[in-house]
């Protein structure tokens, strides 16, 4: 049986049991994107230096969501295709161990989940996601750079240009459509609607590649 962490919170870390949730339910499975999601942009910043913490987090750049997710995610970036842009992802599932590191290191709950609490991301339901033209691979410009700790980042803010506001308010329109929700403290950062569904996650991508491959480690 799981049993709550020092903060009371459950949080599944045993593959055995990851495995033994999607035996019971198949949603329960993170699917991973980049199969996943026709022509999906990873710009995976915490498997790098180049983030807001400037250390690598994760041990390489890969991104997951839930099976309902992913699946709403894939719908978005076919409503996308049709302007001729798509999705650039930054982060999707998030081991809680990562969160813990984040808070620590940040203390803000307005830019990072405490550990009491948990972060959507790590119930492998939210998504951290801007705008590419699909053409030329181009970022399309949008308030901050992903991960920017100030007012600016926040979704109404304004002053923006004419350019920044429309491709804010296409990204927001096409992630609302297909059941997820922005947080208002950053443009960028959208939950799915059926996250309460799903268990706090702190499983490695390596765990996770291993149980992909029906390898438990």
């Amino acid at each position: 049986m799981l049993a709550p962490n020092a903060h009371r919170l459950y949080v599944l870390s045993s593959t055995a049991h990851y495995q033994q949730e999607i035996d019971e339910n198949p949603d329960n499975e993170l699917v991973e994107l980049v199969t996943y999601v026709p022509d999906l942009v990873l710009d995976i910043r915490y498997a790098t230096a180049n983030n807001v913490l400037a250390e690598a987090i994760y041990d390489r750049p890969a991104a997951y969501l839930r099976r309902p997710v992913a699946a709403a995610l894939r719908e978005v970036q076919e409503e996308l295709r049709k302007l001729g842009i798509g999705l650039q992802l930054f982060d999707a599932y998030r081991p809680y161990s990562a969160t813990v590191r984040f808070y620590e290191k940040i203390g803000d709950e307005t830019y990072a989940a405490p550990p009491w609490r948990g972060s959507r991301h790590n119930r492998g339901c939210s998504v951290d996601v801007a705008l590419v033209e699909l053409a030329t691979g181009r970022t399309l410009p949008m308030p901050t750079d992903f991960d920017d700790l100030t007012p600016a980042a926040h979704t109404i803010y304004e002053p923006v240009t004419e350019e920044v506001r429309r491709n804010r308010a296409t990204l927001l329109g096409a992630m609302t459509q297909h059941g997820f929700v922005n947080y208002s403290g950053e443009w960028w950062h959208f939950d799915h609607q059926q996250w309460a569904d799903f268990t706090l996650l702190d499983l490695s991508f390596a765990q996770l590649a291993a149980c992909q491959s029906g390898r438990l480690e």
